[in-house]
């Protein structure tokens, strides 16, 4: 028959539940024998006895039972002979579970997207609005034309994105769904209980509100958005579009230059956030003329410098294999061209949170307008479950001229590592080590390759190829190469792109109104074998500033939102600049202060590459430069307006004055009057005592005639000379006086105003060309800021 143990039937052939008891009752040998062996010898004894007592005879044989106790010693209590092998059982299937396993670039992004900025819904709507606006501009300034970019922004409650996908609901939140479930339970004849109002009143609104039986969202909560982006840029040709968006790591901008993105996803990221959170795929209008490609590959203005426009457009439904990393196309189609448009159409749709990052997506627009004041950018938001909420923003263009593109440029013998020297032997077409140095290498003539060599030791010749360097060799090359820096040039820096002092200027007036700007840039620096360049501005005043200092950053001309505190630029505004130096009260002033980096390779901190350290000091060096720099044009200008504000002050203060010096300087004067009416003519008898005193000392006076004396008291009686005649006449001196040192000001920096010249004279001036063929391109004038080309006009 089974036996039966605390209520469980168990099997008389199954010795499982044996071996469990005979454990149990080792381990409580083992414990009553520390126990005793604590105690001492004498209570060792009556320890073993009780434990043998209670030991139940097993069925099956165990060396563990068999356990001899002697002088309070244990001799075989050990039980690793029945445990070993079934350790080594679950180590061998645990060997068996364990597969090597490698994910996708798409997948790692997928589930680490807290890198790429995708923290949360709100961070992730902000991100993905920022990739593709970006993306916008560097179609646009590749091939040269000045954006025009539009995001529309369409919010949507769950219900609502339900009813679009066709996913079946029945309209009510699972929370409310729980409620209502709890409500069922209640009897209908009951008394309403106190803690029932809540409950009911919530669905009263929920069934017999407006809604129809619709929950209404609750501000803040989980919200879907449909984001278009348009601008007017390069386009993307047909048969690239799949690849351009659906392959993570993959694009054109990789190499040795100035780029806007930080870790190269682009739009991708957002085609990742779009199917983790909504599961829907991206749509893609396109146009591109042949040819014509991003990075300087073709214009799409002619020589009469007329739009050109691609016969076709492209319409593309796209999604992504994210384990395999490729794209995955739904349609993909193409039609004519009719609107005559050229440009790029993404449209996405994303689950965020626009309650919690509206003001940083509008901040965004904000500095952007400011790092971009050549771009026409807009941006208009609806809401359809509440209209009051749509709100529109445009930031007009307030600049024609575009910074050059940005070159890119070979490695720096300085920024070299073991992996780039072996990828750069991989790739080269040299067949030489010098050819190699020289050609591959920047700042490396052939006289200093040869000296490289003759440094590197007799195992390395000139002739010597490339692919024959072994990886000891290879350190060799890259530990000499970072240590002889005293043989290189120091990065140009002519093939950044930074703003320029012009640009940043206006696009800060554009935005932010300031009282008074100044701005600077510092000489081109380098880190770690990259160039960077420092771009700087000062402001005071502004419609929206705050007393204090205010930094704003940017990083290859894009703002900077997040974790500004241990960012270089505001470490050194708040803490290396003595703003008392230049008349500024950093307390109590409304300072701004605007710092741009461009570099090659910019340092940034943090997994999210939201800042910039300051503990580079080349980097640290040159912020504190040209933040000084618009301080010292700051100081000239505030000490001439401190002087203006003096003179202002001075004139309040004298014409405060004026009326009572009026009345007192009238009645003196009256007064001479009736004593030369009482005592006769004579200028001893109309001056006063105190006046003839002061004659006869030898201090040199100012004396009126007679007959000025005489007028003015004619003046007097006719009335022609009264208190209010005085009184203008003071008032008319003290404004001249007070223009005199008032010049125009116009908050523009600068000294003194300089006189207008004439412009009567002026005639316009002609250049003539001294060649024929005005089409010939090779006769235009390039510069950074325009192209000079004679015009094609009737003579």
């Amino acid at each position: 028959m089974p036996r039966k143990r605390s209520g469980i039937e168990t099997d008389p052939d199954d010795d499982s539940g044996e071996e469990e008891e005979e454990e149990d009752e080792e381990e409580d040998e083992d414990s009553e024998y520390e126990d005793a062996k604590a105690v001492g010898p004498t209570k060792t004894k009556k320890k073993v006895a009780t434990a043998a007592n209670k030991k139940a005879p097993p069925k099956k044989e165990n060396a563990a039972s068999n356990a001899v106790f002697a002088g309070g010693r244990k001799k075989a209590p050990s039980s690793s002979s029945m445990s070993s092998s079934s350790k080594n059982s679950n180590s061998n299937q645990q060997k068996k579970d364990e597969i090597q396993q490698s994910k996708s670039p798409a997948e790692f992004f997928a589930e680490n997207q807290s890198i790429a900025g995708f923290d949360n819904a709100g961070k992730s709507l902000y991100t993905t609005l920022r990739e593709l606006i970006e993306n916008s501009l560097d179609a646009c300034e590749s091939v040269n034309v000045l954006p025009d970019v539009s995001v529309m922004i369409e919010e949507m409650t769950q219900s609502q994105f339900n009813v679009m996908r066709g996913v079946p609901t029945d309209g009510t939140s699972p929370s409310r769904r729980r409620k209502a479930a709890l409500d069922d339970d209640i009897d209908d004849d009951r008394p309403l209980l106190p803690g029932d109002t809540k409950a009911t009143t919530m669905a009263t609104k929920v069934v017999g509100g407006k809604n129809n039986g619709t929950a209404v969202p609750r501000s803040g909560g989980e919200a879907y958005f449909l984001i278009t982006v348009r601008d007017n840029g390069c386009g993307m040709a047909h048969d690239d579009i799949p690849e351009l968006l659906g392959r993570v790591l993959s694009g054109s901008k990789y190499g040795v230059r100035q780029t806007r993105g930080k870790f190269g996803l682009g739009a991708k990221m957002a085609l990742i956030w779009s199917k983790k959170s909504t599961g829907v795929p991206i749509r893609v209008r396109t146009s591109h003329v042949k040819g014509v490609r991003g990075g300087g590959g073709g214009s799409l203005l002619t020589e009469y410098g007329e739009r050109r426009v691609g016969p076709m457009v492209s319409h593309c439904v796209l999604d992504i294999d994210i384990y395999k990393n490729r794209p995955r196309v739904i349609e993909h189609e193409q039609h004519p061209n009719n609107e005559r448009w050229i440009g790029t159409e993404i449209q996405v749709l994303v689950a965020g949170n626009w309650t919690t990052y509206k003001s940083r997506v509008v901040q965004y627009l904000q500095q952007l307008a400011i790092i971009t004041p050549y771009a026409r950018l807009e941006m208009s938001y609806t809401n359809r479950s509440d209209e009051k909420k749509e709100m529109n923003l445009r930031f007009e263009r307030r600049s024609e001229q575009m910074p050059a593109q940005a070159r890119e440029v070979k490695h720096h013998p300085s920024s070299v590592n073991n992996l780039t020297i072996q990828q750069l032997l991989e790739r080269t077409g040299q067949k030489s080590l010098l050819k190699f140095l020289t050609n591959d290498l920047s700042g490396i003539s052939p006289s200093v390759g040869r000296t490289l060599i003759e440094r590197l030791g007799s195992t390395y010749n000139e002739d010597m190829s490339p692919s024959e360097l072994d990886d000891k060799q290879i350190t060799r090359l890259v530990q000499l190469l970072r240590s002889a820096g005293d043989l290189f040039k120091n990065p140009d820096g002519g093939c950044l792109s930074p703003l320029g002092e012009y640009n940043l200027n206006l696009g800060i007036k554009k935005v932010v109104e300031p009282d008074i700007i100044a701005t600077a840039r510092d000489k081109p620096g380098a880190y770690d074998g990259h160039p960077f360049i420092v771009e700087a501005a000062v402001s005071l005043g502004g419609k929206d500033a705050k007393e204090g200092i205010t930094v704003v950053r940017f990083a290859n001309r894009i703002p900077l939102l997040f974790e500004g505190g241990a960012d270089v630029a505001t470490r050194v505004a708040n803490g290396k600049i003595k703003w008392a130096t230049y008349k500024i009260d950093h307390k109590k002033d409304k300072i701004g202060v605007f710092v741009s980096i461009v570099s090659t390779k910019v340092p940034f901190k943090g997994t999210g590459k939201e800042y910039i350290g300051d503990d580079i000091t080349e980097i640290q060096q040159s912020v504190k430069r040209a933040i000084q720099s618009c301080c010292q044009q700051l100081r000239a200008h505030l000490a001439k307006r401190n002087a203006l504000r003096d003179v202002r002050e001075r004139k309040s203060r004298l014409l405060k004055y004026i009326p009572d010096v009026s009345r007192s300087v009238f009645g003196i004067l009256d007064g001479m009057r009736k004593r030369r009416l009482e005592e006769g003519d004579g200028m001893d008898r109309i001056a006063s005592p105190r006046k003839r005193l002061s004659r006869m000392s030898p201090v040199k006076h100012t004396k009126s005639s007679e007959i000025e004396i005489a007028s003015m008291m004619s003046d007097i009686s006719e009335g022609v000379l009264t208190e209010d005649t005085i009184k203008q006449r003071l008032m008319e001196a003290v404004e001249a006086n007070a223009n005199a040192g008032i010049g125009d000001d116009d908050g523009e920096l600068g000294g003194k105003s300089k006189p207008k010249k004439d412009e009567s004279d002026r005639q316009p001036l002609y250049l003539v060309p001294l060649y024929e063929d005005l089409k010939d391109v090779q006769h235009v004038i390039r510069h950074p800021l325009f192209d000079f080309f004679p015009l094609h006009t009737a003579t």
